[in-house]
């Protein structure tokens, strides 16, 4: 799989960078969003890099969206989400912060989550580790 030496997602991927990860397999990674919208912001990474959804080969981009449906279910039954946001960012005028597709799946509580940026939501470690747990029970 083709990897970028220092791309944050890639080296996530490779395990040189820790994370809060829900679910992994040979092609995809899931984790927790560590500047998360809500609680259980999870993305979904593909090992392979590509820059963004418009480039991300068919094949790969389905098996995503696989996993971040898989996610999303784990979130309603798990966290008790009443909705989910499911989104990808293509461009930096689009809002994309890194430049490795990725699918945000973003757990809503009761008000609409309006945008990613500026929520500044701080969740401790050992919250994020009982999220991480809900989650991969069910998936």
């Amino acid at each position: 799989m083709k990897k970028k030496e220092s791309c944050i997602f890639c080296r996530i991927a490779r395990g040189e960078i820790p994370c809060y990860k829900v679910y992994e397999d040979n092609f995809v990674i899931a984790f927790l969003d560590v500047n998360p919208a809500s609680r259980g912001h999870t993305l979904v990474v593909p090992k392979e890099h590509c820059s963004d959804f418009t480039t991300c080969p068919k094949d790969l981009l389905d098996h995503c969206f696989e996993v971040a449906q898989a996610i999303a279910q784990a979130q309603i039954a798990q966290l008790g989400a009443t909705g989910v946001n499911v989104l990808t960012n293509v461009g930096a005028s689009a809002g994309q912060s890194v430049l490795h597709f990725h699918i945000h799946v973003i757990p809503s509580y009761r008000e609409p989550i309006l945008g990613l940026k500026g929520t500044n939501l701080q969740i401790e470690d050992k919250e994020m580790l009982l999220l991480q747990d809900e989650i991969k029970k069910a998936i």
